[in-house]
């Protein structure tokens, strides 16, 4: 594996995992396209409900160790190109949304954790489930 150049890179690599799982909140606490931030167990983690499923990350950007589930929520932003592969217009994609870190606006898909120009950049994930109106994260 090729050594980080970025501080939040590394301290995404830090956090160890316990195999443990928390109780983060009620099923209600988040609701369609919204998020919760918690501390499960010391680690920060942003639980995110998109399409009606979970998805739980660090809340540590991979760019500079920013609160990376706390920004803005968003649809992806699209380029629409002509035949010459000219910028018409942008638009939104509201089936891939978006979390932007609020320290310097990189942009991770809350589907996938990936950021949306450089593919190899992702938040780190931890698993979710939801059973009997609890949310679960296990770290």
């Amino acid at each position: 594996m090729e050594k980080s150049t970025s501080w939040g890179a590394d301290l995404q690599e830090k956090v160890d995992t316990t195999g443990e799982t928390w109780v983060v909140g009620d099923s209600s606490d988040i609701p369609e396209r919204g998020r919760l931030i918690v501390d499960a167990g010391g680690t920060p983690v942003g639980v995110f409900r998109v399409d009606g499923e979970l998805y739980a990350y660090l809340n540590v950007c991979v760019h500079e160790g920013g609160p990376a589930c706390q920004g803005r929520i968003v649809p992806r932003v699209v380029e629409v190109l002509n035949d010459k592969k000219e910028v018409l217009q942008m638009d939104f994609d509201e089936s891939d949304m978006h979390v932007c870190c609020p320290w310097h606006g990189f942009e991770f898909s809350i589907k996938t954790g990936r950021h949306a120009g450089v593919e190899q950049l992702s938040l780190r994930a931890f698993p979710v489930s939801e059973k009997d109106g609890k949310v679960y994260v296990t770290i």
